[in-house]
């Protein structure tokens, strides 16, 4: 994916499932595929955001969990899609469009993945539809990241590491 096609898969995933976003940014940069950002790369960080993206999946399924379309969370996948979207723009791409781009994948993912998803989690359709919600969300995350181009700034030893991966 070059461009900002990686730039708005990041955003629409945020806006499926907006902690994957974030466990995907940190093991993109840890690989050395995300533009100098403030993304943690670590190993502390790469497990405290997958634990937290596997805790938001099996809270998705609770009654009690809010509608991603309320002001707070719609704001949050909206944001995670910016920063995303500009950490991933590709290498010709202007970061402040791979930003715009992430955004609107963000809108696009979080308006289209409600509606796929319907509003009932309380049943057991609707906890299987958040299930291939969650799948399709890991899928697209790890295209995403998987086809990001490595920025020529990249470390060598992360440039390195990417090879072998």
């Amino acid at each position: 994916m070059q461009g900002y096609a990686t730039s708005f898969g990041i955003g629409f995933v945020a806006g499926m499932r907006s902690l994957s976003a974030c466990a995907a940014l940190t093991w993109a940069a840890s690989r050395g595929r995300t533009r100098r950002a403030p993304i943690p790369a670590g190993v502390v960080a790469r497990g405290a955001t997958t634990a937290a993206a596997l805790a938001e999946m099996a809270g998705d399924k609770m009654p009690f969990a809010p509608d991603r379309r309320i002001p707070p969370s719609f704001a949050f996948r909206l944001v995670i899609g910016a920063v995303g979207g500009w950490a991933l723009a590709g290498r010709r791409a202007a970061p402040e469009y791979g930003a715009l781009a992430g955004a609107a994948g963000a809108l696009a993912g979080t308006l289209i993945g409600r509606s796929a998803r319907g509003g009932d989690s309380r049943t057991a359709s609707g906890r299987s539809r958040g299930l291939a919600e969650d799948a399709a969300a890991v899928a697209l995350a790890a295209l995403v990241i998987a086809s990001a181009e490595r920025p020529p700034h990249a470390p060598p030893e992360a440039r390195a590491r990417g090879a072998r991966t």
